[in-house]
């Protein structure tokens, strides 16, 4: 199961802090997904070593314009690992784009409907059930989150739409366990495996584009053979 981060700039805690709090919260990775006007520098082999977890390089592109959008995806899909799309009024666009792995806050200033959910499920875009509001927000604001959250797990469930799970910190104190993610999600209507599967499917997304990136890789499923030449 993998956690994910805004960290430093992007947020205030380091990656470094973030993943001892993940490994100490029982996580096996970190996806660190700042935004892409918020990038931050950071040794993730060095940091993978020293907390004994995966740490992904990831994106999450966020703009006002579509074409800014469009051209984010093309340039990040060959530097990250996985590239996300923060939702909104792009929401189409992302689920359009088989290059695009995860469309953020899908609820989030846009609307998402049985089209995109379709067009999501077609393309392989996961879309992300997003606990950052439910955890962190009061009043009505959480009450239209869980009600986001609720639709949103109607059209996935209906559509097959491939679905990761976050909490979405900015500070390593914002970091909950899948212990706290399931019982959170219960009380909204989630299972518990439904809650366990979108936390895994991070690392499954990452391990697919590690190995779509390798010099072997030709197209899915098909690979180049290693061989050494013999004279």
């Amino acid at each position: 199961m993998f956690a994910t981060a805004h960290a430093r700039p992007d947020g205030v805690s380091s990656v470094a802090r973030f993943a001892l709090t993940a490994r100490e919260s029982g996580f096996d990775g970190l996806v660190v997904r700042n935004h892409d006007d918020e990038q931050s520098t950071f040794d993730r082999a060095a940091i993978a070593a020293e907390y004994d977890m995966d740490v992904v390089h990831a994106v999450e592109i966020r703009s006002d314009d579509r074409s800014s959008v469009a051209s984010a995806i093309t340039k990040y899909r060959p530097q990250r690992t996985i590239v996300c799309v923060h939702g909104g009024q792009f929401n189409r666009l992302a689920c359009e784009d088989p290059r695009v792995d995860v469309l953020c806050h899908p609820m989030a200033d846009g609307e998402f409907n049985h089209v995109l959910a379709s067009a999501a499920s077609t393309n392989g875009v996961a879309v992300e059930f997003n606990f950052g509001r439910v955890l962190r927000a009061t009043g009505g604001e959480r009450v239209h989150a869980i009600s986001g959250l609720q639709k949103l797990r109607t059209l996935v469930e209906k559509y097959d739409v491939p679905f990761v799970v976050s909490a979405d910190p900015s500070s390593h104190l914002e970091l909950r366990s899948s212990r706290e993610l399931k019982a959170v999600g219960e009380t909204v209507g989630f299972s518990r495996s439904q809650i366990q599967a979108g936390l895994e499917r991070w690392a499954k997304i990452a391990a697919r584009n590690r190995a779509r990136q390798s010099e072997s890789f030709i197209e899915p499923g098909v690979y180049t053979d290693s061989y050494e030449e013999v004279d």
